[in-house]
């Protein structure tokens, strides 16, 4: 189902719709496996939320079992994944993309402020990691490294949940910087430029 721009941000872009068509993405699960792996999401949001996104086309009821009288449904993405079609996507104003980058954004917060209150956390042990690079490249080069990194991480989006796998969040990031302060116009006085941490 493809939806307007508008339609999909205001569907998708909502915290909770944000994790739970997050935690469906490449499995499918039932209302009861949702509320396990979201406990923070009262059993009602959860409900009333599957019912938008399901209404929407956003999630898809896949299957549905009988369970001591009650009709358990099965979620999972649609065929085309839960995203902004690519004309929308093209045609989306830096509005909307601002729009869209800050829900992203938000989401990752939520994320990282969840696991830093879990007991014990170890970064190390539990692979945790977060860093800013500056790749200098061509267009050609950059076509290399989307590609190289696509045939890196598509064969393990079809990983499904167990044998002892653990969910791991990767979030990336990709555009354009500021040239490097060498290709800028040099100060008009002679004073060193102050340096930053880095």
């Amino acid at each position: 189902m493809e939806l307007s721009r508008e339609r999909w941000a205001d569907l998708a872009l909502h915290p909770v719709r944000i994790r739970i068509l997050r935690a469906v993405a490449g499995t499918r699960l039932t209302t009861q496996a949702l509320i396990e792996l979201l406990p923070d999401v009262p059993q009602a949001t959860m409900y009333r939320q599957l019912v938008i996104l399901a209404k929407a086309g956003l999630l898809e009821v896949v299957e549905e079992r009988k369970i001591r009288g009650a009709v358990e449904r099965v979620y999972a993405l649609p065929a085309q994944g839960a995203t902004l079609d690519p004309t929308s996507l093209a045609t989306a104003t830096p509005e909307d993309h601002a729009r869209y980058f800050t829900a992203f954004v938000s989401s990752l917060l939520s994320e990282f402020s969840r696991y830093l209150a879990r007991e014990g956390i170890d970064f190390v042990a539990d692979g945790v990691g977060y860093q800013q690079l500056v790749l200098h490249l061509t267009d050609a080069e950059l076509g290399e490294f989307s590609a190289g990194l696509n045939a890196l991480v598509g064969p393990l989006l079809a990983n499904k949940p167990g044998n002892g796998r653990t969910s791991r969040l990767l979030a990336t990031v990709l555009l354009p910087t500021d040239p490097p302060t060498a290709d800028r116009p040099a100060p008009a006085d002679d004073s060193e430029p102050t340096k930053g941490n880095g």
